[in-house]
Parts: C-alpha cells; sequence; structure tokens
C-alpha cells in the first residue's frame, strides 16, 4: 500500500496512473506470478493510502525471487521518488479445501 506524492490531486492521480502502469507491465513477465491487480483508494478518507498492490505468487520460493527479478527492481527504480509512504504484508493463503 502506498502514499503517493503530489502537490495537487491532479499531480497524485498523474503519480497514481504512472504507478498503475508500472505494475501492471509485471505481468507476464515474472515467474511465478499468478495475479497482479491494482486498487486505487475511492473513500478519499485521510487515514486511507492511495493505492494497493494486490499481488499472487506460486510459492514463498517465487516471492523470494520476485524481490530481486530485474524487472521488479527496475519498477522499484522508475518509481521510488513517487511515493510518501508504504505498507506491505506479504502472508502465505492456505490451500483451498479439497471435496471429499
Amino acid at each position: 500500500m502506498w502514499n503517493v506524492r503530489g502537490a495537487t490531486r491532479d499531480e497524485k492521480l498523474a503519480n497514481i496512473g504512472k504507478l498503475e502502469a508500472a505494475f501492471l507491465g509485471l505481468r507476464g513477465r515474472i515467474p511465478g506470478l499468478l495475479h497482479l491487480e491494482v486498487g486505487v483508494d475511492t473513500s478519499g478518507v485521510d487515514y486511507a493510502c492511495d493505492v494497493v498492490l494486490v499481488s499472487d505468487f506460486a510459492s514463498q520460493q517465487a516471492l523470494d525471487a520476485y524481490a530481486t527479478h530485474p524487472e521488479h527492481l527496475r519498477v522499484r527504480q522508475e518509481l521510488g521518488d513517487l511515493r510518501t509512504a508504504r505498507h506491505q504484508v506479504d502472508y502465505a493463503v492456505p490451500d483451498a479445501p479439497r471435496p471429499a
């Protein structure tokens, strides 16, 4: 989750657009990345983050490899100065129960 720089609402929206385009551009480029979506806050409340990235990986190893993948590092470099705050939660999702 990020809060994004912008002195005006238009600047902030432009930076959100850059962030969204950069991360969506990773689809199909990272081994083990199964799903990636970018959500933009619509609440407007002062304690909300501006953007959330939700991604699913095939395994913990795939997530670990993502951290140092050249495409991910390129996006990090590209977007580094756009954020004012970042929060992250990585967690495992248990396998869905299988029918008997």
